[in-house]
């Protein structure tokens, strides 16, 4: 109760005034992130690596990043990796939800995404392929 006889006049302006100082500050910058975060950051870098272009495997880059201090075995790596993936997929069939009919179709928009991304990784010189499987993906969306 006697904390309110000394306090100090509050006018509107002060108020005012301490908004707007309130309201221009940035989100502090958190020094530590969890291991979830910092693979989600680190996610393409690692499956560049894990890819069989490059070939290392998940303790390999478990190895390269103890040398930075991320303490993170390949099982967990790959764990997070998997997790995120899944994450990412369900978030895919969220939106697409509204525009399939079937769950045939969402496989098979899957599959074709899967083969974008491996495709990606290493190019296709075949035309005959792409046009195979927009055909398939046409013939799906029919039935």
């Amino acid at each position: 109760m006697s904390e309110h006889q000394n306090s100090e006049v509050i006018t509107k302006e002060k108020i005012d005034k301490a908004i707007n100082l309130l309201k221009e500050q940035k989100p502090k910058e958190r020094e530590d992130i969890s291991d979830r975060e910092a693979i989600r950051k680190m996610r393409r870098y690692i499956e560049k690596l894990t890819s069989n272009k490059y070939g290392y495997s998940y303790d390999e880059v478990s190895e390269m990043l103890k040398g930075l201090g991320i303490n993170l075995t390949g099982s967990r790596i790959k764990y997070l990796i998997g997790e995120l993936k899944k994450s990412s997929r369900r978030r895919d069939q969220a939106s697409d939800n509204g525009s399939s009919t079937s769950g045939q179709e969402a496989t098979e928009n899957q599959k074709e995404e899967k083969a974008s991304s491996e495709a990606e990784e290493t190019p296709v010189n075949s035309k005959k392929g792409k046009s195979k499987k927009q055909l398939l993906a046409a013939e799906a969306a029919t039935t």
